[in-house]
C-alpha cells in the first residue's frame, strides 16, 4: 500500500501523458496505415496547435476554446497541405516519403521558431483547472484530470467516426480496395486528403490540449514524433484499443517507470520497438514483390528531364573520354580526388576543416549506399556503428592511444563487432520494417551515449582529449590542413577497398541478392549469410568515419551522432545515387556546406535550408545525380551503372511490421520506385543465378 501510495502521482501522470500520445499516434496511425504515407513531420504538426494554442491562451474558457480551434484548423490544413506534397511520391514507396516530410519538419520548425521564438512559451489555461485536487490523499493538477476526460472522448468520437459512419467506411475501403471505392463514385484522391487533413487535426488538437503537459518549445515536435512512432509500431494498425493500451504503456514507462527504474527506462521503449519489429518480421519468410507502374508525368517530371538536358553534355563529354569503359567509370572519382587535393590551396582554414568534416560524413554515407543500394537494406540507424567508431577514437585518445592508424583500425573492428551483434535483427527484415529496426537501435545508441557518462561524457559530450597523430614518433595534428590531409588520405583508402569488394565477386552477389533474392535463395544461396557480411562491413566503413570526425573536430557531443546525422547520411546517399560512392560523398559535402557555409551568411535558418535541400533533391532527383548522366557506362559514379530506385515497398495500407506482416524486397534503386517486371517465387526454368562466384550462368 506504501509502495502504491508512493507512485500514485506518477501513474496517473502515465494515463495522461499516455492518452495525449494516443490522441497524437492515432493521427499517425491513420496517416501511415489508411493513405500510406511515413509521416516524419507529424511531430511538427503536434508543435503547431501546441504553439497557436499557447500564444491564444489568456487564462480564459474563450481562450483555451479560440486556440483549440485555431491550432486544430492549422494543423489540419497542414496536413492537407502534405497530401498534396506526397501526392507526386505516391509510387515511389516510404523512403522517399520520410526523406520529405523530414524536410517539410526542418522546414516548419524553422518557420515556428521565427514566428514564435525559440524559448518554451507558457501556456495560460483556465483559473478553475489552474489549480489543483485532491486524489486519494494526494494534490493532483485539476488541467491534467481535466484532460485525461477530454483525450477520452476526443478517443471515442474519432473511433465512431471511423468505425460507425460512411465517412470511416470510405476511410477503410480507400485502405483496403481503393480501385473498388473509385467504382463506387468516391474519389480515393478526395479520401487521401481527407485522411492527411483528418491526421494534422488530430495532432493538432492534440498539441493545443496537450501544451501545458509537453510544451512548446524546442525539441518539441521530435520528442513528439518518437515516442509516436513507438505507439504505433507496439500497438499495431490493425486494433485501435492495442495502440490505445501501447499508448498508455509508453506513457507509465516515461513517467512511473523514471520514478521506479531511472537507470532503465531510457531504453525500455525503443528496445520493445525493435524487438516487437523483429519478432513480427521473423514469421513471414522474405519474398519478392510486384511492380509498381510508373507515375504519370507532372511538373516536377518535366523539371527532371530539363536538369537531364542540362546534364546530357557531362554525359557525353565522359562518353568521348578516351579508353575503355572501365576508364570511363574511374574518371568521375579521379577528378573528384583532384578537386579534393588541391583543396587547402584554395580555401581558407575554416573550410578546410569544413571539407575534412565532409569527409567524414562521406564514408557513413557510403555505408548507408552499401546497405541501401547494394543489400536493398534503407537504414535511419546507421549513426549507430559511426558513434561506436567515434566514441571508441575519443576514449582511445583520452588513454594515450592516439596514433591515427590504431584508432582507424580499432573503431572500425568495434564497430564491425556493434554491427555483427545488431545485424541479425536488421538483414532478416524488409522494407519500412528495416527503416523502424535501424530506427530504434539508433535511438537505443542515443540513449546510452547520453547515459553512459563515464565513457561518453553524457550529455556534455568529450573535449580536451589529445590530438590524433599520423604515423607512430609523429606529432600531433592541430592544423587544419594536417588534418584534413589526414582524412584525405584515410577516405582515399576506406573508398578504395569498399570499390573493390563492391566490384568482385563478394559485391556481384550482393547485387544479385537485392535484385533477385527469391532466385538466389532457390539457387542455394545463403542470402542471410551475405547480408549480415555486408552489414558488418558498413558498420565497420561507418566506424571508420566516426573515428575520422573526433580526429578532424577534436571533441564529440551526443547531436553528432543523432537521428539527424543519420537522415543527413541518408540524403546523401539519395542525393548522389544510391548505387553510387562518388555520389554519396558529393552529397556529403553539400550537405555540409549546406549546413555550415551557407547556413553562415544567413544565421539561424540551417534548418530551413536543409529543409528545402531535402525537398528538392526528393522532387528533383529521384535517381540522384548519377541519374542525370543516364544508364551509360559509368553512369553510377565509381560503384556500378545507374539502377532502378530504391524502394521500401509501394505504400501498403499499413506500414510493414506494424501489422504482422513483413513486405517483400522489390527490384532496388535510386529514388524510392519499384520497376521491373514481378519476379515469380521459386526458380524458373530459364532465369539465370550468380553462381558462387559470383558469375551469371546461362
Amino acid at each position: 500500500m506504501d509502495l502504491l501510495d508512493a507512485h500514485l502521482v506518477p501513474a496517473v501522470d502515465g494515463v495522461a501523458f499516455g492518452l495525449l500520445l494516443f490522441v497524437v499516434a492515432a493521427g499517425l496511425s491513420l496517416a501511415f496505415g489508411t493513405a500510406g504515407v511515413l509521416n516524419l513531420s507529424h511531430g511538427t504538426l503536434y508543435a503547431i496547435g501546441a504553439y497557436t494554442g499557447a500564444e491564444l491562451s489568456d487564462g480564459t474558457w474563450g481562450g483555451l476554446a479560440l486556440g483549440l480551434a485555431a491550432g486544430t484548423a492549422a494543423a489540419c490544413l497542414a496536413g492537407a497541405g502534405l497530401s498534396a506534397a506526397t501526392a507526386p511520391l505516391a509510387r515511389r514507396g516510404h523512403l522517399a516519403q520520410a526523406l520529405l516530410t523530414f524536410g517539410l519538419a526542418l522546414i516548419g520548425g524553422d518557420l515556428l521558431i521565427q514566428f514564435f521564438g525559440a524559448d518554451e512559451l507558457p501556456v495560460h489555461v483556465p483559473e478553475m483547472l489552474d489549480s489543483s485536487v485532491s486524489l486519494l490523499g494526494h494534490r493532483y493538477p485539476a488541467y491534467r484530470l481535466c484532460f485525461i476526460v477530454m483525450a477520452v472522448v476526443l478517443a471515442a468520437f474519432g473511433t465512431w467516426v471511423l468505425t460507425r459512419t460512411r465517412m470511416g467506411a470510405a476511410v477503410r475501403a480507400a485502405a483496403d480496395d481503393p480501385q473498388m471505392l473509385a467504382a463506387t463514385g468516391h474519389s480515393p484522391r478526395a479520401v487521401h486528403t481527407g485522411v492527411l487533413a483528418a491526421a494534422g487535426a488530430l495532432a493538432g488538437a492534440a498539441g493545443v490540449l496537450g501544451a501545458p503537459i509537453i510544451g512548446p518549445g524546442p525539441g518539441t515536435s521530435e520528442n513528439v514524433l518518437m515516442l509516436s512512432l513507438v505507439v504505433v509500431v507496439l500497438g499495431g494498425l490493425r486494433s485501435m484499443w492495442a495502440t490505445f493500451f501501447a499508448a498508455i504503456a509508453v506513457g507509465e514507462v516515461q513517467t512511473l517507470g523514471v520514478a521506479v527504474a531511472p537507470a532503465a527506462a531510457p531504453y525500455l521503449l525503443f528496445a520493445a520497438m525493435a524487438a516487437v519489429l523483429v519478432f513480427r518480421s521473423r514469421f513471414v519468410e522474405p519474398a519478392t514483390s510486384h511492380s509498381s507502374g510508373p507515375s504519370s508525368p507532372g511538373t516536377f517530371a518535366r523539371l527532371r528531364k530539363r536538369l537531364s538536358g542540362w546534364a546530357a553534355p557531362l554525359s557525353s563529354w565522359s562518353g568521348r573520354l578516351p579508353g575503355s569503359p572501365a576508364w570511363r567509370r574511374v574518371a568521375p572519382l579521379l577528378v573528384l580526388l583532384a578537386v579534393l587535393v588541391a583543396l587547402p590551396a584554395l580555401l581558407d582554414a575554416y573550410s578546410i576543416s569544413l571539407a575534412g568534416s565532409a569527409l567524414a560524413l562521406g564514408l557513413l554515407a557510403v555505408s548507408v549506399t552499401v546497405l541501401t543500394g547494394y543489400a536493398g537494406l534503407p537504414t535511419l540507424g546507421q549513426t549507430a556503428p559511426f558513434a561506436v567508431g567515434a566514441y571508441a577514437t575519443a576514449n582511445l585518445a583520452e588513454a594515450g592511444w592516439t596514433v591515427g592508424p590504431v584508432q582507424i583500425v580499432l573503431s572500425a573492428l568495434a564497430a564491425a563487432v556493434f554491427a555483427a551483434v545488431v545485424g541479425p535483427a536488421v538483414v532478416r527484415a524488409r522494407g519500412t520494417t528495416v527503416l523502424m529496426i535501424t530506427l530504434a537501435v539508433g535511438e537505443l545508441t542515443g540513449a546510452v551515449v547520453n547515459q553512459l557518462k563515464s565513457v561518453t561524457g553524457g550529455a556534455d559530450g568529450l573535449v580536451g582529449f589529445p590530438a590524433t597523430r599520423a604515423w607512430w614518433g609523429g606529432a600531433e595534428m592541430t592544423e587544419e590542413s594536417e588534418l584534413y590531409t589526414y582524412a584525405l588520405v584515410v577516405a582515399v583508402v576506406a573508398v578504395a577497398l569498399t570499390l573493390l569488394v563492391l566490384r568482385s565477386p563478394a559485391g556481384k552477389l550482393l547485387t544479385g541478392v537485392r535484385g533477385a533474392e527469391a532466385r538466389m535463395r532457390a539457387s542455394g544461396h545463403p542470402v542471410g549469410r551475405y547480408l549480415l557480411v555486408a552489414h558488418i562491413g558498413a558498420g565497420a566503413l561507418a566506424g571508420v568515419g566516426g573515428s575520422l570526425m573526433v580526429a578532424v573536430q577534436q571533441y564529440l557531443a551526443p547531436a553528432d551522432v543523432g537521428f539527424e546525422i543519420a537522415a543527413f547520411a541518408l540524403l546523401a546517399v539519395v542525393i548522389g545515387g544510391t548505387t553510387s560512392v562518388v555520389g554519396a560523398l558529393l552529397g556529403a559535402g553539400l550537405i555540409v556546406a549546406t549546413r555550415d557555409w551557407v547556413a553562415g551568411s544567413w544565421p539561424g535558418h540551417g534548418p530551413l535550408l536543409l529543409g528545402v535541400l531535402f525537398v528538392a533533391t526528393v522532387y528533383l532527383l529521384p535517381r540522384g545525380l548519377a541519374g542525370l548522366r543516364g544508364n551509360g557506362p559509368g553512369g553510377g559514379g565509381g560503384g556500378r551503372p545507374s539502377a532502378p530506385p530504391v524502394s521500401v515497398g509501394p505504400p501498403p495500407p499499413g506500414p510493414p511490421g506494424c501489422d504482422g506482416r513483413s513486405p517483400s524486397r522489390p527490384p532496388v534503386g535510386d529514388d524510392g520506385s519499384v520497376s521491373g517486371p514481378p519476379v515469380r517465387e521459386g526458380p524458373p526454368p530459364s532465369a539465370p543465378a550468380p553462381n558462387s562466384a559470383g558469375k551469371v550462368s546461362s
